[in-house]
């Protein structure tokens, strides 16, 4: 409750929340907000301006850019939590493992980590999209694989940091599974480390997922997404460079949002800042 209190306090963590949920809930109803299908071509009306039929305008196809931006969300935001969701899974289940059985599991484990840790995250993205091909699938895939082991060692520290605590160390004595003392002891009082660890990484989840589809390498036409509306608005920058402004400033809104709800997190927690690999 203390941590939950604190968190409300900061006004400008709810002003985060509050943000982000409209922003998610905005994608999930953008069949019923936005006003036009966003991969409907009107070659008349491209480039037209903000008007009552168009509140931001067209596209250089004539296609609505509020429409875009809107289901741009479904397509940017979804990728990032699928992706986040899965590696913290991932990395809760093999950290978890590592932390609890310790011994040649842990080194096992831990090897395997460095391996893939020793190389950059966004070369071995590339790398992977490289050999897969661009789409949201292998969007997801390269992800995990670049991320997981980062997480599996961050949550392996902190499940061995729990594992010392006396109230542990009494369940192992009462003759409690590791499975039960996981589960009921360590995973409730290291969720909050975990969430705060996913939300400050979250945005540069989005940044990546924009950063790919801007290079030709993540989301294809014609399905909205912020970045893939970033480069195909570079196209016509020099005569129309005011298309490049919608998605570029929800991107930026979205990834400091999160950003800043991280931070808050981390001081309703008292989470000691860990420096992310890259």
């Amino acid at each position: 409750m203390g941590t939950l209190n604190k968190l409300i306090q900061n006004r400008f963590a709810m002003i985060c929340i509050i943000f982000l949920v409209t922003v998610v809930l905005t994608g999930f109803f953008a069949p019923w907000l936005a006003p036009h299908n966003p991969v409907d071509v009107n070659v008349k009306e491209k480039l037209a301006g903000i008007s009552t039929t168009y509140p931001m305008g067209t596209d250089q196809l004539g296609r609505c850019i509020l429409s875009r931006l809107l289901y741009g969300i479904r397509t940017t935001v979804l990728i990032a939590f699928i992706t986040m969701a899965a590696t913290i899974i991932i990395g809760t289940l093999i950290g978890g493992i590592a932390g609890l059985f310790r011994g040649k599991i842990d080194e096992i484990i831990m090897r395997i980590c460095d391996i893939f840790m020793s190389f950059p995250s966004e070369v071995m993205i590339l790398a992977i999209i490289g050999m897969m091909g661009p789409g949201i699938t292998n969007i997801i895939i390269a992800s995990i694989i670049a991320k997981w082991a980062w997480y599996t060692r961050m949550i392996r520290s902190i499940v061995i940091k729990y594992t010392d605590k006396n109230y542990i160390q009494f369940a192992r004595v009462s003759g409690f599974s590791r499975w039960h003392i996981f589960r009921k002891h360590i995973m409730p009082n290291a969720t909050g480390e975990i969430a705060v660890l996913a939300t400050l990484d979250i945005g540069s989840v989005i940044l990546m997922i924009s950063a790919l589809s801007f290079l030709g390498l993540g989301v294809q036409a014609p399905t909205p997404e912020w970045g893939m509306m970033l480069s195909e608005a570079k196209n016509v920058m020099i005569i129309h460079p005011g298309l490049m402004l919608p998605p570029g400033i929800a991107i930026l809104f979205v990834v400091a949002a999160f950003n800043f709800l991280g931070d808050s997190l981390q001081d309703a927690y008292n989470v000691k800042h860990r420096k992310r690999w890259r």
